[in-house]
């Protein structure tokens, strides 16, 4: 068995070298492909990709498209039989695989996600940064938690973080969705998707360190609407 680890980025010079070298460190019992999608960045993160040591294939956008039609391009090249998307901001622990790779083993699932708000690390990454980014931190979590209420009202599921980065599926089951969204939609999409075939969705606890738009976060309120729109039109919809 192989899992394919795919990671999109753009514009993250500061990150994707620690990144990419804590993904390659990652023991795992079984093999591992790395494939990174720089999404047109336009600052350092080209650069910072060529001096990464191999075996990591790196595929270079001409423009920015977006996390979904980044992921979507990637998985052409997958060869594994199970694919987990990371993004390349540190804010999830590639340390923390070994989690999400149990329940194929020992539940029999098919999906899996890990939820940053199951516990109490997880949450404690929202609100553990300075003082004055509280108040951001804590509309993030209220927009998560809505957009899960929204998942939960719409699909029956028990879900406790949608939006959440770390997605592990079976490969196959992942090119069977016929994925469409291009930016931050992707996650939406793929969970909507996944509940609307009855497949569960397994859970497991991670901790998160949430950074601030200063920092370079990109997701937004905006995004919060798409995400709204792509879950009912998902679950109205052939």
């Amino acid at each position: 068995m192989k899992l394919s680890i795919i990671i999109p980025v753009y514009n993250e010079e500061n990150t994707i070298g620690e990144l990419v070298g804590k993904v390659q460190r990652v023991r795992l019992p079984i093999e591992k492909e790395i494939i990174v999608v720089d999404d047109g960045s336009t600052d350092g993160t080209c650069q910072r990709l060529k001096e990464i040591d191999s075996p990591v294939q790196v595929i270079y956008q001409p423009f920015n498209q977006g996390k979904g039609a980044a992921v979507r391009l990637a998985l052409e090249r997958v060869t594994g039989d199970l694919v987990l998307i990371q993004d390349a901001d540190l804010e999830y622990d590639p340390g923390e695989y070994p989690k999400l790779l149990a329940p194929f083993v020992s539940d029999h699932c098919r999906v899996v996600y890990g939820s940053r708000f199951s516990n109490v690390s997880g949450l404690a990454g929202l609100f553990s940064q300075h003082q004055k980014f509280h108040f951001w931190h804590l509309v993030y979590f209220l927009g998560n938690k809505f957009l899960t209420l929204v998942t939960k009202l719409l699909y029956g599921s028990s879900l406790t973080d949608m939006e959440t980065c770390y997605k592990m599926l079976e490969t196959g089951l992942m090119k069977s969705l016929n994925l469409k969204a291009n930016r931050f939609e992707f996650e939406p999409e793929i969970t909507a998707k996944i509940l609307k075939r009855k497949i569960r969705i397994c859970e497991v606890p991670i901790s998160y360190h949430g950074r601030e738009y200063s920092e370079g976060k990109k997701i937004s309120w905006r995004d919060g609407l798409s995400a709204i729109k792509v879950l009912i039109k998902c679950r109205f919809s052939d």
